[in-house]
C-alpha cells in the first residue's frame, strides 16, 4: 500500500531548493565558492579555543555585537540599524519572508546569486530577471529603471558587485533608485564589496530612504563562512521587521565569539583583501597573455571560457586537487568556469594546472 504524506504549500511542493555541491572539498584548493582561501585571523582561532566548555550549554548572547559592527564600519549608524543573521542566506530568506507575498514581484538581474529565486518562489512571487548586457555583462540600468517605475515591484535585489559576472553599479545610482521608488524595498547584496569598494553605506541616509537595505557578511573576507554570520543594515523599523521572522537564537555562540574577534582585527581582513586584489590582477595578465577568453570585474572571482568541455575540465582540475565551478546552464555564461581568487601563490598553482590541461604555455 502506498502511503501519502501531508502536502506542503503549493509553492513548496513545486520548489527546487537551492543546493550547492559542497561535500568532499577539504584538503583541496577551494576556488569554487568564493570563500576566503587561507582561513580567519589567528585571533579568531584563539578566541574560539578560549571558549569555556560550560559555555556550550548556554544559549548565545548578542549584547554588544551590533555596536561592534557599527564601530567596525565607522559610519554614523545606530545599533538598531544592524540586523544579525545566521549568514546572509538567512538574511535574504528573512527579507522574502517579511516582505514577499503572492502576486508581488521580485525584480532582479540575470545571471545572479541562485538563492534569490527559490526564496521568491517560496512566497509565491513573480520573478522578473533582467539580463546583463553585451560581452562585458554591463548592468541593464535603463531597462531596470523603466521596469522599476512600470511594475513597481515589492522587492528589487541587486548583487553589487554581481556574482557571478562581477558587474559593478555605482552606489549613487542605487541610492537614486531607492529614492525614486519608495514602495519598493531595494536590497543591495554587498558580500563582495570589499574587493572593489562600491558600497552604498557611506552615501545612505536611511531616514530619507528607509526602503534601502544593505547585506554584509564576514564569510568572504574574514573567513567565517563555516560559522554563518551576516548582517542586514538599514532603517531600524525595516531591520526590526526582518528580524521578527527569525528564531530567537539563530546565530550560535561560536559565530558570535568569532565575529567579535574578526571585527577587532580589521588589519587582517584588509591584508587578505589586498592580496586577493593583487592576485586578481596577476591572473588577468596571464589570461590576457595566453589569449584565453575571460571576464574579470568586481569580486574575488573571474570567468574563463575553456577550449574543452567545461565539465571535463572541471573534473580534470579536481583530480589535480583544484576546485572550480562550472557555470553550466546559467544564462549568458553557459560554457564558462567561475574561478575564485585566492593568494598569488594559489593562483599560480591553478594557472599551472589549467594551462597544462588546456595545452597552453604557463
Amino acid at each position: 500500500m502506498e502511503h501519502s504524506w501531508p502536502k506542503a504549500r503549493p509553492e513548496v511542493e513545486s520548489l527546487h531548493a537551492y543546493s550547492a555541491p559542497l561535500e568532499g572539498r577539504r584538503q583541496l584548493l577551494r576556488l569554487d565558492f568564493n570563500e576566503n582561501t587561507i582561513g580567519p585571523s589567528p585571533k579568531v582561532v584563539e578566541a574560539l579555543r578560549a571558549i569555556p566548555a560550560d559555555h556550550i550549554a548556554i544559549y548565545p548572547e548578542y549584547d554588544g555585537l551590533r555596536e561592534a559592527v557599527v564601530e567596525n564600519l565607522a559610519l554614523p549608524l545606530e545599533p538598531d540599524q544592524i540586523g544579525l543573521f545566521n549568514g546572509v542566506d538567512a538574511a535574504i530568506h528573512a527579507v522574502f519572508h517579511a516582505y514577499g507575498d503572492r502576486g508581488e514581484t521580485l525584480l532582479t538581474t540575470s545571471p545572479t546569486f541562485g538563492y534569490y529565486t527559490p526564496c521568491a518562489q517560496m512566497q509565491g512571487m513573480e520573478i522578473e530577471a533582467l539580463p546583463y548586457e553585451g560581452e562585458s555583462f554591463a548592468f541593464p540600468l535603463e531597462n531596470l529603471q523603466r521596469r522599476l517605475q512600470e511594475s513597481k515591484p515589492r522587492l528589487l535585489l541587486i548583487c553589487n558587485p554581481n556574482n557571478p559576472t562581477g558587474t559593478r553599479l555605482a552606489p549613487e545610482l542605487i541610492v537614486a533608485m531607492a529614492a525614486s521608488s519608495p514602495d519598493t524595498l531595494v536590497v543591495v547584496d554587498e558580500l563582495y564589496e570589499a574587493f572593489t569598494g562600491d558600497s552604498v553605506l557611506p552615501l545612505a541616509d536611511f531616514q530619507a530612504t528607509p526602503n534601502l537595505l544593505v547585506l554584509r557578511s564576514l564569510a568572504k573576507t574574514a573567513g567565517l563562512a563555516g560559522l554563518r554570520i551576516g548582517f542586514a543594515i538599514g532603517h531600524g523599523a525595516v531591520v526590526d521587521r526582518i528580524s521578527r521572522v527569525t528564531g530567537p537564537y539563530d546565530i550560535n555562540s561560536f559565530a558570535v565569539t568569532a565575529a567579535f574577534a574578526a571585527l577587532r582585527d580589521q588589519a587582517y581582513v584588509d591584508a587578505y583583501v589586498a592580496e586577493v586584489v593583487q592576485a586578481r590582477a596577476w591572473m588577468g595578465q596571464q589570461l590576457q597573455a595566453a589569449g584565453v577568453r575571460h571576464h574579470i570585474d568586481g569580486g574575488n572571482y573571474l570567468l574563463i571560457w575553456p577550449k574543452q568541455d567545461p565539465a571535463q575540465l572541471d573534473a580534470s582540475l579536481r583530480q589535480a586537487g583544484i576546485l572550480v565551478r562550472a557555470m553550466t546552464g546559467k544564462p549568458l555564461i553557459d560554457g564558462s568556469l567561475r574561478v575564485s581568487i585566492g593568494t598569488t601563490a594559489q593562483m599560480q598553482q591553478f594557472w599551472s594546472a589549467y594551462a597544462r590541461l588546456e595545452g597552453l604555455s604557463a
